[in-house]
């Protein structure tokens, strides 16, 4: 019978989740559900040095917006819980014991200034990476070089300790990457990584391992930046004898800068102005806030599609996916090894797209809660109505009202440019005619409208070049917009006579 797929997104409540973070849970998800499995979240939180109030919550909440619940974890319970490696503590201790007494571990009885002292010799030799290993290990204060009567009466003691492992000094450590194919890296360049530090609490990396174990995860999915962890976890593996139980691994490619060159930073994202996280963050140390791409009107499936496509490609022309969609299609083998230039532009064209496929309803939703904010009330026929105009020409839902303002109030300002090379006394003479014309008109409409104008220019003989500008601009205050009729048909001829009114008065 084969093993039911099981994967984990695992993040560390640290801060902010950055968007390198969502495509990695997304991928996940995708992962799982494309193969029947089970999609799990695991708040790794054994360095509570780091811990920020809050983090755990933004997760949680930047996973149901972007529409990836998990099926087990924190909030959902499941049989492999606690999902919070700090309530897992007491279960790690064993592991660690396992690895000192196989041989595959030590402990280290080093104080914070042996360790320095250590380090400044092998710089004043020239050693280009000083590390803890398998030739240092030897001149330290650990369980190797100590008589295990002294290792003994330390602990007894209540001396402090780590316990690190003990990392094979001529070994090639080989695993098989879905993305990157195989993996190798030589034992002599790794260091006995500690894996219980002296609060009692485990390191990322054996609680990694172990969690990955007795949740019976199946396939790891996680950044670029984990691969030179990777050969470490393996030894765990097999040191802990779980090797025939490891778990498949696909590391995916870093987010690069807009330009391609380096890891795409929040420093990056403030430069450029465009956000990094999916949520709106403040830091509650400082009150810092970061803007985030659901408050800055981008809509959840926009996100989710421009970062699907930030490292995968579905192998076809098609770049719009729904999330079923992207299920389908989703597949671990079409993961590139290269980075994904992050490319801000690609998210708004997302965004115009699915804000476009939105009903009128949904539109004019969007619309009133930008009116509600300007204390504009407006039925909800009209606001319907002018999101369906705007439609084709935002990018994000409020642009509907910053774009079309004058829907709704007229302008006090006229835009100096415009008036210059359009406002004359030909347009003036074509505005007032057109006034009386309107004035005669029953209930306007885009159609009847421009029947008024059309015979009002024939029978000035003017072009309709002669008075369209200065109409949009008495209208709205600026040339450029939707269709002029349309605006007139809207805002209705009584308010369209007293805006030619206003006009005049502040122009002419």
């Amino acid at each position: 019978m084969t093993q039911q797929v099981r994967v984990r997104f695992a993040p560390s409540p640290t801060g902010a989740l950055h968007v390198g973070g969502v495509r990695t849970a997304l991928y996940n998800y995708l992962f799982a559900r494309k193969n029947g499995g089970k999609f799990i979240l695991r708040i790794e939180d054994t360095d509570q040095t780091r811990f920020v109030p809050g983090a755990e919550s933004y997760i949680m909440e930047a996973m149901r917006w972007c529409g990836f619940e998990p099926d087990e974890g924190p909030e959902q319970g499941g049989e492999y819980g606690p999902y919070r490696q700090s309530e897992r503590k007491e279960m790690y201790r064993q592991y660690a014991e396992q690895l000192v007494a196989s041989g595959h571990a030590y402990y280290a009885f080093d104080t914070p200034e042996e360790l320095e002292k250590m380090r400044e010799e092998l710089k004043a030799k020239k050693v280009a990476n000083p590390t803890y290993n398998a030739i240092t290990r030897m001149t330290m204060t650990n369980s190797v070089t100590l008589s295990e009567e002294e290792v003994k009466t330390r602990i007894d003691s209540g001396e402090p300790y780590v316990i690190r492992l003990k990392m094979p000094s001529k070994e090639e450590v080989r695993f098989q990457d879905l993305v990157r194919d195989w993996v190798m890296v030589h034992s002599s360049t790794l260091d006995d990584k500690v894996i219980m530090k002296g609060d009692g609490m485990p390191t990322y990396h054996l609680a990694n391992v172990v969690d990955d174990h007795l949740m019976k995860i199946t396939h790891v999915i996680r950044g670029e930046e984990w691969l030179p962890s990777a050969p470490l976890h393996v030894l765990l593996y097999r040191f802990l004898g779980w090797e025939d139980t490891m778990p498949q691994f696909a590391h995916l490619p870093l987010l690069l800068k807009p330009d391609g060159n380096g890891k795409l930073s929040k420093r990056d994202a403030e430069k450029h102005g465009f956000p990094i996280f999916p949520l709106k963050w403040e830091n509650p140390a400082d009150g810092e806030q970061v803007a985030g791409f659901r408050e800055d009107g981008y809509l959840s499936g926009a996100f989710v599609n421009f970062i699907a496509l930030l490292g995968w490609n579905p192998g076809t022309e098609q770049e719009v996916f729904s999330m079923e969609e992207l299920i389908e299609a989703f597949s671990v083998e079409r993961i590139t090894k290269s980075g994904a230039r992050f490319d801000i532009a690609k998210a708004k064209w997302y965004n115009e797209h699915y804000l476009r496929a939105e009903s009128d309803e949904q539109l004019g939703a969007y619309l009133q809660q930008s009116l509600k904010a300007a204390g504009i009330e407006a039925d909800d026929a009209k606001a319907q109505k002018v999101a369906s105009i705007m439609r084709d020409r935002i990018t994000f839902p409020a642009d509907i009202w910053e774009q079309g303002q004058f829907f709704f109030r007229a302008p006090q300002d006229y835009d100096e440019q415009a008036v210059s090379k359009k406002w004359n006394e030909d347009a003036v003479k074509a505005l007032l005619n057109y006034k009386e014309r309107l004035a005669s008109l029953g209930e306007v409409t885009a159609a009847n409208a421009k029947e008024a104008l059309q015979a009002t220019l024939d029978e000035l003989g003017f072009g309709f070049g002669k008075a369209m500008p200065a109409l949009r601009i008495a209208a709205t205050g600026a040339m450029g917009g939707p269709d002029m009729m349309e605006i007139i048909e809207v805002i209705g001829k009584d308010e369209m006579i007293n805006r030619i009114d206003q006009a005049i008065a502040k122009l002419s």
